[in-house]
């Protein structure tokens, strides 16, 4: 499956890879993490049961900490 995940190419196993299961393969971050699946906000409560399929484009933010 070809994702476009912050404006880059990945390839990835499979079909229908959980929103939950992409973020953990992408970041270490568990807290201040956002996602859009073709530029739509994802809910964090959702993540777990929401697919992302070849072709989707994913925005993967995370908060950052400093002053």
């Amino acid at each position: 499956m070809r994702l476009t995940v912050n404006g880059r190419e990945l390839d990835e196993n499979g079909d229908g890879l959980s929103v939950a299961a992409l973020v953990e393969r992408l970041t270490e971050a568990r807290r201040g993490v956002a996602v859009a699946v073709n530029g739509t906000v994802v809910p964090r409560s959702t993540w777990a049961t929401s697919r992302v399929v070849d072709g989707d484009a994913v925005e993967v933010l995370t908060a950052a900490q400093g002053g």
